[in-house]
């Protein structure tokens, strides 16, 4: 290993004890190279971190200056605020997202602290530097079509972000302080807010506008959605069966996922009688439902099965793998 690296790796990830320098400081090959990975992981999480927060910029700029700005249609959350103060003052949307953003940011710092504060800072300047500076070709018209795309990309460009983790807009921040504070739930609050914004909108601007508007916030919201859950959509299952061996050996040789077994009881009711058994746990999409009950019906149709949704997964095997045909 070349002796700068080491010397970054031991200063910055492993720390010498305070007081010694980094020449008396003595680590073993083991600690070196497992510093050395933590450092390639931090380092390209940052670069990854970095991409997707410049994407969402630049998307959500576009989707903003190429069709939305150009109608004078908004959307939702401090987006629309600074839309909808832009259309009625004149002021600059791009100082406007810096602006009404700023105490967003004071509430993301005192709630999901300082790193999430930070990229969120640096995410939204860039957003207001971009709006102001760049120039976007107006693309349509049409203002269905400037609803409709104008909130995609606006959508992904904040999904994009959110990734990164920073967002582009903070009143989801602002939504968890008061649902702490409050008996609302996060998504209330966000609802709450918006149907303050789009009836301003309906009382300044226009009705036809505010509703053009909630179409375009419609297609952003769900544009989001898609970027942060993905297009898989997995479904946790749970397998409670006297036939376990034969379920776990479906999931892993049929279906060609991964399974996790725990022991449990069952029986326990009226009768008393408590028999531990095998319990099989697996994740698959929405797409292999169909398919995982046709199989679980063969073997064991009085099979006890829970689905839940998952929000996203990591590790494991969670891609298909080889199967038996």
């Amino acid at each position: 290993m070349h002796s700068f690296l080491k010397k970054l790796i031991v200063k910055s990830i492993l720390r010498p004890a305070k007081g010694q320098n980094y020449e008396d400081s003595f680590f073993t090959p083991y600690q070196i190279a497992k510093g050395l990975r933590i450092f390639r992981v931090t380092i390209f999480a940052g670069l990854k971190d970095t991409l997707l927060i410049c994407l969402g910029v630049l998307s959500a700029a576009f989707g903003l200056k190429g069709f939305l700005l150009t109608n004078h249609f908004i959307d939702g959350g401090a987006t629309g605020i600074s839309l909808l103060v832009s259309a009625l003052s004149g002021i600059p949307v791009g100082l406007l997202i810096l602006l009404v953003n700023i105490p967003f940011l004071l509430f993301g710092l005192r709630i999901l602290g300082p790193q999430f504060a930070i990229k969120s800072a640096i995410a939204i300047l860039l957003l207001s530097l971009t709006v102001h500076f760049i120039s976007f070709p107006d693309v349509t018209k049409d203002n269905l079509l400037v609803s409709v795309f104008g909130g995609f990309f606006l959508g992904a460009g904040i999904g994009l972000s959110i990734r990164g983790g920073g967002v582009l807009d903070g009143t989801e921040v602002l939504a968890i302080a008061i649902s702490r504070k409050s008996g609302l739930t996060i998504g209330d609050v966000i609802i709450l807010i918006n149907v303050i914004i789009f009836s301003a909108a309906a009382y300044f601007l226009s009705v036809e506008i505010a509703m053009y508007s909630l179409l375009a916030y419609l297609s952003a919201s769900k544009t989001l959605d898609f970027i942060i859950e993905g297009i898989e959509e997995y479904t946790g299952v749970t397998i409670i069966s006297v036939h376990n061996d034969k379920v776990r050996s479906m999931i892993v040789n049929v279906l060609g996922r991964g399974v996790t077994v725990y022991r449990g009881k069952r029986g326990i009711g009226k009768s008393g009688d408590v028999k531990d058994m095998d319990i099989v746990y697996t994740v698959i999409t929405r797409l292999e439902i169909n398919k995982l009950n046709t199989e679980l019906e063969k073997i064991d149709p009085n099979a006890f099965v829970v689905m839940s949704s998952i929000k996203d997964t990591k590790g494991g095997m969670i891609k298909r793998t080889g199967v038996q045909h």
